[in-house]
This record gives C-alpha cells, structure tokens and sequence, in this order.
C-alpha cells in the first residue's frame, strides 16, 4: 500500500493525501508548470500581435484575440491545478470556488468564440460578397463582448449554491469539491456542448464542401481568366487557406474537449481510472496550448510579429504600422 499523510497535519479533519516519490512529484510539477508557462506565453504574443499592429485588426482576427485571451487564463489556471497534485487544496474554500468558476469562464468562452469562428468562415466561404457588410469590426467586437458577457452570466447561475456558502460540500479541511445540480449539469451539457458542437460540425461541413468546390473551379478556369479575374481568384485563395487554418484549429479543439465531455456527461468519469482522468483533464487543457502553435505553422504573420516583439522592434515609434501581411 501507498504511504499517505494529512494535508494539516495539525487538524483533526484534514484530508489525506498520497504520498509519491520525490522524483515523480518533482517531474510532474516540472512537466504542468512549463506547460503552463508556454500556454501563458504563446497566447500573450498572440494578444500582443493583433492587439498592436493595425494591419491584423480584422474581424477574423478579433476572434483569435478573444480566443487568446480564454487559453491565456487557462494557462493561469494551470498553475492552481498543479497544486491539486497531491491531492490537497491549500488556498481556502473561496479561491477554490473562484478558480473554478474562471476556469468555467474561459472555458465557455472559448467554445463561444469557436462557434463564431465558423460562423465567421461560413459566410466569407459562402456568401463572400456580402461578407464585407455583413461581417464588420464593430458586430464582431459586440458578438465577442456578448458572448463574455452571456459566459460571466451562465457561470454565476451555475455556480450560485457555492459561492453563497464556498467549501459546502467539503468532506475534510484541504478538499476543493464543487457541486452542480442535475438540471444545471443538464444546461451545461446543452449549452456548452451538444449545441456549439452541433453548429460548428454543421457549418464546417458546408465550407469544405463548398471550399473544395471553389478550389476545383479555380484550377479548372485559372488559365482562360483576365487579370482582373485572377485578383479575384487570389482573394478567393486567401479565404479558403484561412478556412483551412481555422478547420485545424477546430478539429483540435474538438478532439481535445469531446472525451472529457463524453467521459463527464455519461457518468464514467467515475468508471475510469485516475492515470485516465489525469489524461482527460490534461488533454482538455492542452487544446489551448496547442492554438498558437497552430498560428506558427500556418500563419506568416505571426511568425514575423513574433520576430518583431522579441527584438523588441514594437517599441519604436510607428511600429504599429509595420506591415506585416
């Protein structure tokens, strides 16, 4: 049997925790918390990038922005995970309760935002000609504000019964137990899963299928057409390569979150063994480690925006109008 100790050994009611090896536990702090750090850096450089240079201030990006600011307070989150290694919460019921309910907004959030993304590429795929009036910075700066507003919203109702008495459900001192009701675990499920997932598989699907249209049309016509065609061809290009990218972005985001909703919504979160469930919750974690590295390797802009933060070249005056597309 595993040796074990109180988390406060100097109360009576304190939790137990297990006790590893020095070399794992040195290990695994060393693994979440790098992992931790790299999330909080990427995604601050992506913040930095579209936030500063004027030219990457487009609707589409606007989504990225938010999106990189979720996985960036996910990455924050991480470091309170890391604490739960040995299994004892040292910061008090309120922070538990806090921490949990940040960690649900970001997550919320960044499955909103997901869904505006293929909102987002539906119409500049399918309807590029009135994309331009249809999607402009202002209602896409409004659909973001709403969708922070509608997550800040949902996870106060969510999380009502424990922030009215944090630590409630508690068994012992060093224990972070939060408690959601059945109805409300079945709006989770609803809201924060089945109808973003549905939406985002739905319009996705129709861009592939009308992208591989398009670009089957452009190589058939690409030799017959004028110059002033071939701009418009280019234009078409440039929307269906940044459909790609973001259909990367969403499939990760898929293949990371759905085996931790499957395993939560179906109640065999209890069933699986702890090495899996520290998997899941990884797994679901890293999806927002992986977003921008995902910009590195498809987008140029951010590779050269990077380039320019770290030789600190955005300090100099006018750097805002550097061109960088």
């Amino acid at each position: 049997m595993e040796e074990v100790e109180l988390c406060f050994p100097q109360l009576n009611t304190s939790c137990w925790k297990t006790k590893r090896p020095l070399s794992h536990t040195v290990l695994i702090y060393m693994v979440l918390s790098f992992i931790s750090l790299l999330t909080v850096t990427l995604n601050l450089l992506v913040i930095i990038s579209i936030s500063h240079f004027k030219q990457l201030r487009s609707p589409t990006n606007l989504l990225l922005l938010s999106l990189a600011v979720s996985d960036c307070f996910v990455g924050l989150l991480m470091l309170f995970q890391v604490m739960l290694i040995n299994g004892c919460w040292i910061l008090g019921d309120l922070m538990c309760t806090l921490v949990c309910i940040f960690d649900y907004l970001a997550t919320c959030s960044s499955i909103a935002v997901m869904m505006l993304i293929s909102v987002d590429r539906y119409i500049a795929i399918c309807d590029p000609l009135h994309y331009l009036m249809k999607v402009t910075l202002k209602r896409v700066q409004l659909c973001v504000l709403m969708c922070w507003i509608f997550s800040f919203f949902f996870m106060s109702v969510l999380m009502k019964d424990n922030l009215k008495q944090p630590g409630q459900y508690n068994s012992c001192d060093g224990e972070c137990v939060i408690i959601i009701t059945f109805i409300d675990q079945v709006a989770h499920l609803l809201l924060l899963f089945v109808l973003p997932i549905t939406v985002i598989i739905v319009l996705y699907t129709r861009v592939f299928v009308v992208a591989v249209f398009q670009a089957r049309a452009m190589r058939s016509h690409i030799a017959a057409v004028s110059l002033q065609r071939s701009t418009k061809v280019t234009a078409k290009k440039s929307e269906i390569k940044a459909a790609r990218t973001l259909g990367v972005v969403i499939v990760v985001f898929l293949i990371c979150i759905c085996p931790y909703f499957c395993a939560t919504f179906t109640g065999q979160d209890s069933l699986i063994n702890g090495s899996a469930a520290v998997f899941l919750v990884f797994l679901f974690y890293f999806n927002s480690c992986l977003n921008p590295m995902i910009y590195v390797l498809f987008y140029p802009w951010f590779r050269k925006s990077i380039k320019l933060i770290v030789t600190l070249q955005i300090l100099r005056p006018g750097s805002r109008d550097t061109k960088i597309l």
